[in-house]
C-alpha cells in the first residue's frame, strides 16, 4: 500500500470476504466452487457436520474431484467418535485460515497459544495468497461466529482424543433440565431469564461460561455489545469487507428438489454409508444401550432417522425391514424439508432482520428454476462479487427487511393455558395464533360458558322456588 501511494496509485481496495447462505438443496456448495474457479477464491465450508471424516454422502460433502478443482478447508479432518467439537474451535481454526491479522487478534484474544514466528508464513493465509476466501456452509451460527464477535472463548480442552469427554458443556447436558435453569438461575438469574428451561444445550453453556471464567454470561454479552460497532446480537463486525449472496427458492420447488436429493443419495450408495458408519461406531454403542444421536457426527440428518432399520436388519423378517427402510426415507426427507424452512427463518431473523450496525449487504438470488442458473444466480454472482474486488458500487439493490426496534427476541412468557414458556416477543404472537393454543383457548371458552349457563340456571331455579314458596298459605 505505501509503494503505491509513493508512486502516486491508490492502494487497491482489499479483498472481500464472501458469505454464500441459504437453505440445504439451494446449490450453495455449486455456487461456491464456480465463484472459485473464476474468481480466484478458496472455499471454507461452515458445516457442522462435513467437519467429521465420514457420512460423505448423508451430509452432502463436495467429491473429491471437485476439491482438486477449487481449494477447500475445513471438511473431513475431526475423528467421527469426537463428541465435543463445538462452534468456537471452528471459528479459532476458520479464522486462521482466512487471515493473518484474524489470527493474531485471535491468539491475543485467548491467549492459549503463541504465533509462532507466524509472519514468516503469511502465505498459510487465504488473504495472503491473493485468494478470496468464500465461506459456504448450512451451519448459520458457524457463519455467524466468523462474521461477529459473538463468541466466548473459555478455557482451553485438555483433549479432543476420541471417547474422551473432557467438555464441561457435555457433562453438564448430562443432569436434569430442570436442575440445570435453576443452577444457572443463581448464578446467572439475567441469563436464565431469557433461555428456555427445556434449552439443556444453551443453559449447559451458560452454565460452563460462568464456572470457567468466573463472570455471569450475560455480563460478558453486553461487554461485547458495548464495545464500538456493537449491537443488540453481539460484538462487532470482524471482517468489514463482507458480502453475502442468500440463495432462496419457491417453498414448493425447493421441497420437490429435496425430495429428489434423498432419492439420489440412495441411488449414490447412502445405505450402505451408513451401515458401514453403524457397524464401525455405533452398533456396539447400540449394544450397551447408550447410543447418543444429540453429540458429534451421530446427530447428523439422515443417521438417526435409519435407526429401527439398522438395529433391526438381519433380525426380522424381510418384510417388517422393507417397511423401517421406508419409514427412514420419509422421515429423511420430512425432516430435510423442516431443516430447510429453519434455516431460511434463521437467514431472515439473524441476518436480514439483524439489528445494529455493522451488518454486511445481503443480495438474494433467486434458485427456483435450474434452468435459469446462469442467468439468475452464476451471473448476478460474479457481477456483485467483482463489483466488491473493484470497489465499486454492486449493480443490485441488497434485500431489505424491516425490523421492529422494539422487539425482544429474548422476553420470557408463560402461557399458563398451555403449560409452556414462551422466549422472544415473536415467538409469543406465533403461539397465540397457533392450533394447539386456539383449541385451548376453545377448551376453557367452553367451560367457561357451560360454567356460566350452570351458575345462571341455579340462580333462576333459586328464584322460582321462592316465587312458589311465596303463593303458600301462610300457617
Amino acid at each position: 500500500a505505501a509503494a503505491a501511494l509513493c508512486l502516486g496509485r491508490a492502494s487497491p481496495p482489499p479483498r472481500p470476504l464472501v458469505v454464500i447462505l441459504g437453505a440445504t438443496g439451494t446449490g450453495k456448495s455449486a455456487l461456491a466452487l464456480q465463484l472459485g474457479l473464476r474468481l480466484g477464491g478458496e472455499i471454507v465450508s461452515a458445516d457442522s457436520m462435513q467437519v467429521y471424516k465420514g457420512l460423505d454422502i448423508i451430509t452432502n460433502k463436495v467429491s473429491p474431484q471437485e476439491q482438486r478443482l477449487c481449494r477447500h478447508h475445513m471438511i473431513s479432518f475431526v475423528d467421527p467418535l469426537v463428541s465435543n467439537y463445538t462452534v468456537v474451535d471452528f471459528r479459532d481454526k476458520a479464522m486462521a485460515l482466512i487471515s493473518f491479522c484474524a489470527a493474531a487478534c485471535l491468539a491475543e484474544q485467548i491467549q492459549t497459544y503463541p504465533l509462532h514466528s507466524q509472519a514468516c508464513k503469511r502465505d498459510q493465509y487465504i488473504f495472503a495468497r491473493d485468494k478470496i476466501p468464500i465461506v459456504v456452509g448450512g451451519t448459520n451460527y458457524y457463519i455467524e461466529s466468523l462474521l461477529w464477535k459473538v463468541l466466548i472463548s473459555t478455557k482451553e480442552k485438555a483433549s479432543m482424543a476420541p471417547g474422551l469427554v473432557t467438555d464441561r458443556k457435555v457433562e453438564l447436558e448430562q443432569l436434569d433440565g430442570v436442575e440445570l435453569h435453576r443452577r444457572l438461575s443463581q448464578v446467572d438469574p439475567e441469563m436464565a431469564a431469557k433461555l428456555h428451561p427445556h434449552d439443556k444445550r444453551k443453559v449447559a453453556r451458560s452454565l460452563q461460561v460462568f464456572e470457567e471464567m468466573g463472570i455471569p454470561h450475560s455480563e460478558i454479552l453486553h461487554q461485547q455489545q458495548e464495545e464500538e460497532g456493537g449491537g443488540p446480537l453481539g460484538g462487532p463486525l470482524k471482517y468489514p469487507h463482507s458480502c453475502i449472496l442468500w440463495l432462496h427458492a419457491d417453498q414448493a420447488a425447493l421441497d420437490q428438489r429435496l425430495e429428489k436429493r434423498v432419492d439420489d443419495m440412495l441411488a449414490a450408495g447412502l445405505l450402505e454409508e451408513l451401515r458401514d458408519f453403524h457397524r464401525r461406531y455405533n452398533q456396539e454403542k447400540v449394544a450397551e444401550n447408550r447410543q447418543d444421536y444429540q453429540h458429534g457426527i451421530f446427530q447428523s440428518i439422515g443417521f438417526k432417522e435409519f435407526h429401527e432399520y439398522l438395529v433391526s436388519e438381519g433380525n426380522c423378517s424381510p418384510e417388517t425391514s422393507a417397511l423401517l427402510l421406508q419409514k427412514g426415507i420419509q422421515a429423511l426427507k420430512q425432516v430435510t424439508k423442516r431443516y430447510a424452512r429453519r434455516q431460511n427463518k434463521w437467514v431472515r431473523n439473524r441476518f436480514l432482520r439483524r439489528p445494529g450496525p455493522n451488518v454486511p449487504p445481503v443480495y438474494g438470488l433467486e434458485v427456483s428454476d435450474l434452468l435459469r442458473w446462469e442467468e439468475d444466480v452464476l451471473k448476478p454472482a460474479v457481477e456483485i462479487v467483482e463489483s466488491f474486488i473493484q470497489g465499486r458500487e454492486p449493480p443490485a439493490e441488497p434485500v431489505k427487511m424491516e425490523y421492529d426496534v422494539n422487539e425482544n427476541k429474548r422476553s420470557h412468557r408463560v402461557c399458563e393455558l398451555c403449560d409452556r414458556v414462551i422466549i422472544g416477543d415473536r415467538e409469543w404472537a406465533a403461539h397465540t395464533r397457533s392450533k394447539s393454543h386456539l383449541h385451548h383457548l376453545k377448551k376453557r371458552r367452553k367451560l367457561e360458558a357451560a360454567s356460566r349457563a350452570a351458575e345462571t340456571e341455579g340462580d333462576s331455579g333459586g328464584t322460582e322456588t321462592s316465587g312458589e314458596d311465596s303463593t303458600l298459605p301462610l300457617p
